[in-house]
C-alpha cells in the first residue's frame, strides 16, 4: 500500500497557469502514504466558507528535477482560526524557507515563505511559467514569484511565521501533521474557523457515526491519476461521514476515515486538499457548522479515491493551536 502526502508542486506552464504536478515523488522524497489535494466530486463552495484559503509555499531543499539547483513550491488548503491565524498539514509547514533560505533548524519552525488567499479562485494570472526559468534560474524564479505574491493587488497574503508540531517528522509525517502559521497582516471576517475541544470527535463513536455528517473543504484536483489531472485551484466543498476512527496501518486516533463518494453530492479529497478542513456539519443544536475536526493528511494512491485526515482533537493537539490562538 502506497500512503502519499496529498501537497503538490505548482508547475506554471504557457497552457494553465496554477496547474499542479500530481506525480509529487518526482519533486520530494515521499513517505509511504501520500500528502492530498483537491476536493473530487462535491460542488463548489459558493463562498459558504470564505475562512477557508489556499497556501502556496516554497521549501529551498526540495528537489525540483528541471532545475540544476534545489527549491520547489507547493500548495495546500488552510482555515483562519481568528484574523491572523491560520491552520494547516503539517507536511504543509515544515521546511517551509525564510526569504528563500533555509532556516538553518530542525524545519519546525523560522519560515516565512508562504502566502495566503482566501480568494474562491486565487491570482495566477502574471506568474511567469517554470519554463522560463529552466535550468538554471530557480533563484530568479523564487525572485519573481515572491515578488508576485508580495503584491497586494494580487489578492495574497503574507505570511510572519510558520510552525509545525513539535513531534512532527517528515518520514513518519501523518502521525503528527498538523501545522499554523501567522500572517503579517489580519483578515477580518464576521466568523472563522472554530478548534474542537479535547476528544470532540469521540461523541460519534459506535453506532453514533452513522448519523453524524461531515463536509471538507479544499482547493485541490477534482480528479487525478498517473498520468492526468483536471481542475484545482478553486474552493470546493463535499458532505462526507465518519467511516472509521483507525487511519492507515490501524493507527487509531490519529488518522481518521471518511467516505469517499462521489456521487449524491458526496465527494472525497485529493491532491491540494491537505491541511484543508473537515468540519462538523451535524444537524444539531449543540454543534456549530464550523468546527474543524481534522485536517485532511494523505491519500492511498494517485486515484484520489482513497484518502485520511489528521484528527486535531487530541490533548497534545489542542496544547501546540491553543499558543497561537488571539
Amino acid at each position: 500500500m502506497v500512503v502519499q502526502p496529498f501537497h503538490d508542486e505548482v508547475i506554471m506552464t504557457t497552457k494553465k497557469l496554477g496547474s499542479v504536478l500530481v506525480a509529487a515523488a518526482t519533486v520530494v522524497a515521499l513517505a509511504a502514504p501520500f500528502p492530498a489535494d483537491a476536493i473530487v466530486g462535491g460542488a463548489p463552495d459558493d463562498d459558504e466558507h470564505p475562512y477557508v484559503g489556499q497556501l502556496i509555499f516554497y521549501v529551498p531543499s526540495a528537489v525540483d528535477p528541471r532545475f540544476d539547483t534545489p527549491g520547489g513550491w507547493f500548495n495546500c488548503t488552510g482555515t483562519l482560526i481568528d484574523p491572523d491565524t491560520v491552520v494547516t498539514a503539517g507536511h504543509c509547514t515544515f521546511d517551509v524557507g525564510v526569504d528563500g533560505r533555509d532556516t538553518g533548524g530542525d524545519g519546525l519552525s523560522g519560515g516565512n515563505d508562504i502566502w495566503f488567499s482566501t480568494a474562491e479562485a486565487p491570482i495566477y494570472t502574471g506568474l511567469p511559467p517554470s519554463a522560463s526559468f529552466v535550468p538554471s534560474g530557480n533563484q530568479a524564479r523564487y525572485d519573481a514569484w515572491s515578488a508576485f505574491f508580495d503584491d497586494n493587488d494580487n489578492g495574497w497574503h503574507e505570511t510572519s511565521a510558520v510552525f509545525t508540531h513539535p513531534q512532527y517528522i517528515d518520514s513518519q509525517f501523518l502521525v503528527h501533521d498538523l501545522g499554523v502559521f501567522t500572517l503579517s497582516e489580519p483578515i477580518y471576517l464576521d466568523r472563522y474557523g472554530v478548534l474542537p475541544t479535547e476528544d470532540y470527535l469521540d461523541r460519534y463513536a459506535g453506532q453514533a457515526k452513522h448519523t453524524a455528517l461531515f463536509e471538507s473543504v479544499g482547493y485541490g484536483l477534482e480528479d487525478s491519476g498517473p498520468k492526468m489531472s483536471a481542475g484545482g485551484d478553486t474552493r470546493r466543498k463535499a458532505d462526507r461521514q465518519l467511516v472509521s476512527f483507525r487511519g492507515v496501518y490501524g493507527l487509531r486516533d490519529i488518522a481518521v476515515k471518511f467516505s469517499h463518494n462521489q456521487g449524491g453530492g458526496g465527494g472525497g479529497t485529493c491532491f491540494g486538499d491537505s491541511g484543508g478542513p473537515t468540519f462538523d456539519i451535524t444537524d444539531s443544536p449543540d454543534v456549530p457548522d464550523n468546527v474543524i475536526v481534522a485536517v485532511t493528511s494523505f491519500g492511498l494512491n494517485y486515484n484520489c479515491n482513497a484518502s485520511g485526515s489528521y484528527r486535531i482533537d487530541q490533548e497534545d493537539d489542542i496544547e501546540f493551536l491553543s499558543q497561537f490562538i488571539g
